[in-house]
């Protein structure tokens, strides 16, 4: 799905700022934080502009937000397949502490949390701390 359907799909305008940001998303390996996504607006990137675009990208439920840890947030897209915001299901994040790399693992799904009576989960955010594959490879052959 282009930026442009996207957009679209979710009733928002199609501003400037909002394709930027979609476009790097979708072409991006990995979450991106702010400034690797400002590196790649370069001088369209205006911060207030930028705060507003993701909230509201967020709150339409076509990007979320990955805080690793409090220095370390990125962005995704998600998956949704309508205008109502049903994505993929929830997932865990993968935050690497050795070379900062944030991933979306799709394919681990969140665990079904037992809440107690008249608590309602709006949304779950699971971050697994430790190396990724590649770091864990390199960490191996130094021992």
């Amino acid at each position: 799905m282009t930026p442009v359907e996207m957009l679209t799909l979710h009733h928002l305008r199609k501003t400037p700022t909002r394709l930027a940001i979609l476009k790097y998303l979708q072409t991006a390996p990995f979450p991106q934080s702010e400034n690797d996504i400002h590196k790649k607006m370069q001088d369209s990137y205006d911060r207030i502009t930028f705060y507003r675009t993701i909230q509201t990208l967020m709150e339409s439920g076509i990007i979320h937000r990955i805080v690793a840890d409090n220095t370390t947030v990125r962005y995704a897209l998600n998956h949704c397949t309508s205008a109502l915001n049903e994505q993929d299901a929830d997932h865990v994040h993968f935050f690497c502490t050795k070379c900062g790399k944030v991933e979306c693992m799709e394919e681990v799904a969140v665990q079904p949390y037992q809440l107690p009576d008249g608590y309602k989960k709006e949304e779950c955010n699971v971050v697994v701390k430790g190396l990724c594959n590649e770091c864990a490879k390199k960490n191996s052959a130094e021992k």
